[in-house]
């Protein structure tokens, strides 16, 4: 076991405030290969597996506060990524044909963000940690 390298690496808060702050940095990269933060690669792959997806339920799949949703969307919007038709009170999400035509490249840059976790951590320890922390999250809620 390695020597820990702050007196607060058994606060679960710290750890994975650490973790995030690394792994942030890592999506932030390869994603900047499309010239997209990471929160809008994934708003963009989750409205191109269904076209026409409501914000709640993309809230719900990203894991966002509605407004966080309504802001990435309109500022997808503006780059001409996704548009949004409103049909009464219902508003439903589309992904443009600019849109659709980055989608494989954000594919790449996901598959690539994986590969750098699993070629430092281990594949297989890469899944475990990853499904213990979404399992904690679940947890905590």
């Amino acid at each position: 076991m390695t020597k820990p390298g702050s007196p607060y690496c058994q606060c679960l808060y710290y750890a994975s405030n650490a973790l995030a702050r690394m792994t942030t940095r890592m999506a932030e990269e390869e994603f900047s290969k499309v010239g997209l933060s990471p929160s809008y690669a994934f708003l963009i792959m989750t409205v191109a597996k269904k076209q026409g997806i409501q914000p709640g339920e993309i809230s719900k799949a990203l894991e966002l506060t509605p407004s966080t949703i309504t802001r990435l969307i309109e500022k997808m919007e503006k780059k001409g990524l996704l548009r949004r038709k409103f049909e009464g009170k219902t508003t439903e999400v589309y992904i443009t044909a600019k849109g659709e035509a980055l989608t494989d490249e954000i594919k790449k840059c996901w598959l690539s963000l994986y590969l750098r976790f699993s070629d430092i951590l281990g594949e297989e320890t890469s899944r475990q940690l990853s499904g213990m922390i979404y399992q904690a999250v679940k947890d905590l809620e």
